[in-house]
């Protein structure tokens, strides 16, 4: 089992911090989301990895270069951004023959990634695994195939076709690549599923249901992360963040007399929180220092910002 990881977005819905940490790299429970996802894939059996990088690289390859994985590991970087067809072709020529799984660097899902790509028809070009999340649900479906993306078919969905959306995991055959443009040109990768399906090839689809899901696009779904993992919203997830508790402390951590939580905490490693401050859904990261008396609220606290007033709802950087 081979598999791609698409990490070289700009995350713009999420600056200022992707300003200072690309977005695989953000900490969910004191883990980096990338570290998460290759050691699921790791679990999965995967015997290669590859990974595409742009987006201040050097951090996401340092940490590469930091684990030691059990799997062959390649990185691809885009100096310029290829975007998410141009970047799929990449990884598809470091990974060669065979169909592949490819997965999304900023979405946490307990999905069975080994049992998504034993589910891939070869006869199809690729299988996009779908399911139903209404505010995503674009994706239009006719049994086990997909017959349209973004409109509805022809007829409106009056054949019995329904919408769905894409978890972000899919499962690319050989016949993809006849899809995609040669090596370090950019392209949509959407288009590309049009265009395979104008031509006649099938676009297989695998619905899924009972899984634990989270786009971490926004700083608001990524402290809904946090609140549901900390909640036990997925036991599959949670074996990879030892000792989970809420709050969630990371090594060296401490907490001054009087400091109250109240639900969706996770401090950093040596974070400091003064006495009697409050904090409610918020995420600090490593080294801030949470100053006596404050309340936090829905907030996201990059590393080393010392937070001197309350606030909600706020991102604070230095």
């Amino acid at each position: 089992m081979k598999a791609a990881v698409l990490a070289a977005g700009l995350g713009t819905r999420l600056r200022p911090l992707t300003d200072i940490r690309p977005k695989p790299l953000w900490p969910v429970l004191n883990r980096p989301l990338l570290g998460l996802v290759l050691a699921q894939l790791e679990d999965a059996g995967c015997l290669q990895v590859a990974v595409n990088t742009h987006h201040l690289a050097d951090q996401v390859h340092d940490f590469l270069r930091s684990e030691p994985w059990s799997f062959l590991l390649s990185v691809s970087h885009e100096p310029t951004i290829l975007g998410t067809g141009g970047g799929l072709r990449q990884l598809g020529d470091i990974l060669r023959e065979g169909p592949f799984l490819a997965i999304n660097a900023d979405i946490l899902t307990d999905l069975d990634l080994a049992g998504i790509y034993r589910a891939h028809p070869t006869e199809a070009v690729s299988t996009l695994v779908l399911h139903d999340c209404p505010a995503y649900n674009n994706v239009w479906v006719a049994g086990e195939s997909v017959v349209s993306i973004g409109s509805p078919p022809p007829g409106g969905g009056a054949g019995g076709e329904k919408a769905l959306a894409y978890t972000g995991v899919q499962v690319v055959g050989p016949g993809m690549m006849n899809y995609l443009p040669p090596a370090g040109q950019p392209a949509d990768l959407v288009q590309a599923w049009r265009e395979a399906m104008a031509a006649g090839e099938r676009l297989a689809c695998l619905t899924v249901r009972g899984h634990f899901w989270q786009d971490l696009g926004t700083p608001e779904h990524y402290l809904a992360a946090h609140q549901r993992l900390l909640a036990g919203a997925s036991p599959k997830l949670g074996r990879y963040f030892p000792g989970l508790a809420d709050p969630m402390l990371g090594p060296g951590a401490r907490i001054g007399a009087g400091a109250q939580f109240g639900g969706g905490v996770c401090l950093g490693a040596e974070a400091v929180v003064g006495e009697g401050a409050l904090l409610k859904n918020t995420v600090v990261w490593e080294r801030a220092v949470i100053a006596p008396g404050v309340e936090l609220e829905d907030c996201i606290v990059a590393s080393g910002v010392q937070v001197k007033d309350s606030a909600r709802g706020r991102v604070l950087v230095a």
